[in-house]
């Protein structure tokens, strides 16, 4: 507890120092994991998986309370090929949990093969989560869960269609009544959904270790680009901040500006000129799983996404004015790539994976959170 008062009491002295008046935000506990990589060592030996959470203790909307027979249906749904046409694609399959809930690609192909023309984010984080979607058009977890079956370059397939496919297996027939007194329906899947990704949570991360009182768990090139990230020279904490490093925010960084028809990201959904270009602050948790970065998957490396901050971002003429040349060295870019990876750990989908009311053979849920999603399971 001493180590930890005064990290935090050294850590406010910097930001006061260097900040020049500018909001400070805090070093706050963040719920992840455990480090996956050393930065000065190289792979460290494989960490404790995170357990299931206290489903009752888990934010989330008054008419959706996330429950374990929610979370056991949604663990089901995410995996299951009946949501799109054809029964060829799943959540996983553009948010693959062995590349962070992402992709490792600029964007994703749908059923019929055309590929989307924005990066698939991450769902780290999804509890703290306010909008969905890089724009921010979906205004819950629940909203954003149906959007994606319906959309003809992802699942392309219909609602109606989807429920008279699950009425088929007994499975969900059951399910569906355990744990909302009727049928498949459509509210069904997206609060199952929705609180199978609320449920989805990260052990501590050596941020979080750290911050606790774990003095080896950062090394000292991440403890440097710990304070350049909370300082008035990095700025970094003026947008990714919070539990799960994002604001929440929408900000034109300059991503895509300069080409002949760029994206307008939030502008699309406000129609308010100060959101031209303007995209969600994405959280940092396991950033260093979901490369490429940025809406459109244009930056490969984290090294290149804090040059591109460097350098100022892109200039255009709806800028956020935060975002300004920083003129960084080359060890301090270093470090604060070093940090980053200090807000990695394993999550605890095997750990949901062993829910009892999923109902699928341990050898097929191993298939499933080893990257081999099964057509048909049952």
């Amino acid at each position: 507890m001493k180590t930890n008062i005064v990290l935090l009491a050294s850590v406010f002295v910097l930001l006061t120092a260097c900040s020049g008046g500018l909001n400070q935000a805090p070093l706050r506990n963040l719920p992840a994991p455990v480090q996956r990589f050393n930065v000065a060592t190289g792979p460290t030996a494989a960490p404790p998986l995170a357990p299931v959470p206290d489903f009752g203790s888990i934010p989330a909307p008054a008419d959706n309370p996330v429950t374990q027979g929610k979370v056991e249906l949604g663990f089901r749904l995410w995996f299951e090929p009946r949501l799109s046409a054809g029964n060829r694609m799943t959540c996983a399959t553009c948010h693959n949990h062995t590349m962070g809930f992402s992709n490792a690609q600029v964007n994703a192909a749908g059923v019929t093969g055309v590929r989307g023309d924005r990066n698939v984010p991450t769902i780290y984080g999804a509890v703290h989560q306010r909008e969905s979607f890089w724009d921010g058009r979906a205004k819950t977890l629940e909203i954003q869960a149906l959007g994606p079956i319906e959309n003809p370059i992802e699942m392309n397939e219909s609602i109606p269609n989807v429920l008279k496919k699950l009425e088929n297996v007994p499975y969900y027939q059951q399910k569906f009544k355990e744990v909302f007194g009727t049928g498949p329906s459509a509210e069904g899947i997206a609060k199952a959904m929705a609180s199978f990704e609320r449920a989805l949570t990260m052990a501590p991360t050596p941020y979080e270790r750290f911050q606790k009182g774990e003095t080896t768990a950062m090394n000292e090139a991440q403890q440097r680009g710990m304070r350049t990230f909370f300082s008035g020279r990095g700025r970094c904490f003026m947008c990714h901040q919070g539990q799960a490093f994002t604001n929440q925010l929408y900000v034109n960084i300059g991503v895509g500006m300069d080409k002949a028809n760029p994206d307008l990201g939030r502008f699309n959904v406000t129609k308010m000129p100060w959101d031209r270009g303007s995209f969600k602050t994405p959280t940092l948790l396991n950033i260093s799983q979901t490369a490429p970065y940025m809406h459109d998957g244009s930056i490969d490396t984290l090294q290149d996404v804090v040059e591109h901050y460097n350098k100022g971002g892109i200039k255009n003429e709806a800028l956020d004015p935060r975002i300004v040349p920083l003129n960084l060295s080359e060890s301090e870019k270093t470090e604060l790539v070093a940090f980053l990876r200090a807000l990695s750990a394993p999550d605890n989908l095997r750990a949901l994976g062993k829910l009892p009311g999923i109902h699928l053979r341990q050898d097929h849920i191993e298939a499933m959170v080893s990257g081999r999603v099964l057509r048909s399971p049952e």
